[in-house]
C-alpha cells in the first residue's frame, strides 16, 4: 500500500493531557563516535521533537563534550571508549544499566566500524526492549546476519538505506519484494530508505512512503528517521505503524523544509525544526465533512 496522511493520523497515539515526561517513553540512544558527533545530536533531537518524554544518549568518552554541548533536552553520558575515539567492549555493562528502564533503544548512528565495537553492537542485540538498528548497528552485521535469530520474538526495526541493505541482503528481487523477504526471513521491520521509502513487516504487510525529496539525500537525515522511530516505539506503538508514521512524517519535514529552503539548500538540522510543522500538515490534511 501507498501511505497516507489519513493511516498516519488514525495510527499516532493520543498525548494523555495528564500525562508527565514519564507518561510518554524513554528512550535511549547509543549512538556517535570522534568524528561523527553530528549522527548522535540528530537522532535525540529527532526523538524529543516526536513526543518522547525521555531521551538519553550514550556517547563514546571522547566525544561526550562536544556532543553534550550540543545537547539541551536530551541527556548525553560517557561511555568507555578506545583510543580511537568508539565504544569499547567495556562500556557493556554501562549501557545495559543505561537501557534497562528504557522503553525502546536506538542503536549505531555515527558509532563508526571497530572491532570492539562492532562485538559490542552484536552482544547487544539481546536487549528486551524494540531495537532500532541503523547506520553501523546493521553494518556490525555484516557476515553475522545470523546473530539477527537472537531477536526472534522481539521487536528489531533495521532502516538501512541501499548500500548498508547490500551488506545484509540481496536487492535482485527490487526494492519491494527484497524487503518484504528480507523482513519475513529474519523476523525484522525493515525500512529501505531512499526515493520512496519501503516499510516492511515479518508478516508481509509492505508499504510505500510517497512523501520526502532530494534535498533530503544528506547525511544526518537518516539519524533524523532513526531517532523519530525509537521514539514512536517508546511511546508504545505497533511496530510497523510506528515505522510507517516515522517514515511519512520524515519525509513530510522534508518536504515543508524545502517549501521554505529549496531542496539545495535544506540541512538535516533544518529537518528536525520542521517535525512539529509536519504535525500539524498532518491534521490539516483532515478531510473536511461535507
Amino acid at each position: 500500500m501507498e501511505l497516507t496522511a489519513a493511516f498516519v493520523r488514525a495510527a499516532l497515539p493520543a498525548r494523555d493531557p495528564r500525562g508527565h515526561k514519564g507518561t510518554f517513553g524513554k528512550v535511549y540512544c547509543l549512538c556517535g563516535s570522534v568524528g561523527f558527533t553530528g549522527a548522535p545530536v540528530f537522532a535525540a533531537r529527532a526523538a524529543t521533537r516526536m513526543g518522547s518524554g525521555l531521551v538519553y544518549l550514550g556517547v563514546p568518552e571522547r566525544a561526550w563534550v562536544v556532543v553534550a554541548a550540543k545537547c539541551d533536552e536530551a541527556m548525553a553520558f560517557p561511555l568507555p571508549d578506545t583510543g580511537e575515539g568508539k565504544l569499547s567492549l567495556s562500556a557493556e555493562a554501562a549501557v545495559r544499566a543505561a537501557a534497562a528502564p528504557c522503553d525502546a533503544v536506538l542503536l549505531g548512528c555515527g558509532l563508526g566500524r571497530g572491532a570492539e565495537t562492532d562485538v559490542l553492537t552484536r552482544r547487544l542485540l539481546d536487549l528486551p526492549q524494540p531495537l532500532v538498528l541503523d547506520a553501523d548497528g546493521i553494518n556490525a552485521l555484516q557476515g553475522h546476519i545470523d546473530e539477527l535469530e537472537r531477536r526472534r520474538g522481539l521487536v528489531t526495526v533495521l532502516t538501512p538505506h541501499e548500500g548498508e541493505f547490500a551488506r545484509i541482503g540481496e536487492l535482485t528481487a527490487g526494492r519491494e519484494a527484497s524487503a518484504a523477504a528480507f523482513a519475513a526471513e529474519h523476523g525484522v521491520y525493515l525500512v529501505l530508505k531512499g526515493h520512496r521509502t519501503v516499510i516492511a513487516a515479518p508478516d508481509g504487510r509492505v508499504a510505500v512512503n510517497p512523501t520526502g525529496n532530494s534535498g533530503m539525500a544528506k547525511g544526518g537525515s537518516g539519524d533524523v528517521l532513526a531517532g523519530m522511530t525509537v521514539s514512536l516505539l517508546g511511546q508504545g506503538m505497533e511496530p510497523y505503524a510506528a515505522c510507517c508514521a516515522a517514515a511519512y512524517l520524515h519525509g513530510l519535514a522534508g518536504d515543508l523544509a524545502a517549501l521554505e529552503l529549496t531542496e539545495r539548500a535544506m540541512t538535516p538540522t533544518d529537518l528536525t525544526g520542521y517535525i512539529p510543522q509536519a504535525l500539524k500538515e498532518l491534521d490539516r490534511r483532515r478531510p473536511r465533512k461535507v
